[in-house]
């Protein structure tokens, strides 16, 4: 059974930066997608960003392009999201989550189907809260 393990997050100010931290383990192959997925209050839960552990690509929303990057190192099975130029609306409940890759499916579609519960298989942690404001 897959376990994911979130660290990180915590109160900043506009502007300000944070780290979000995922441990992984438990999966059985080694094609996988893994990510980060914020609820905000009054909103439904979103992809934020998510990388392939099968070719490292990534997806980015539109929203956290040039500001937030991800990272995955394989052997450990550790993820990371850095969070810079932060702004009141990142504020929310920030997700770990993962999911075998289907065949053929790019990561994009992956995230984007991991984020709204389109997936049969799929692991979530228990979230970490980042709040930005001043």
């Amino acid at each position: 059974q897959v376990q994911l393990v979130e660290s990180g997050g915590g109160s900043v100010q506009p502007g300000g930066s944070l780290r979000l931290s995922c441990a992984a383990s438990g999966f059985t192959s080694n094609d996988y997608i893994i990510g980060w997925f914020r609820q905000s209050p009054g909103k439904k839960r979103e992809a934020v960003s998510c990388i392939s552990s099968k070719d490292g690509r990534t997806y980015n929303d539109d929203s956290i392009e040039g500001r937030f990057s991800i990272s995955l190192n394989n052997a450990k099975n550790a993820m990371t999201l850095q969070l810079s130029s932060l702004r009141p609306e990142d504020t929310g409940v920030y997700y770990c989550a993962a999911a075998y890759i289907l065949e053929g499916a790019t990561t994009a579609v992956m995230c984007l189907s991991l984020g709204v519960d389109l997936l049969d298989d799929d692991y979530w942690g228990q979230g970490t809260q980042v709040t930005v404001s001043s």
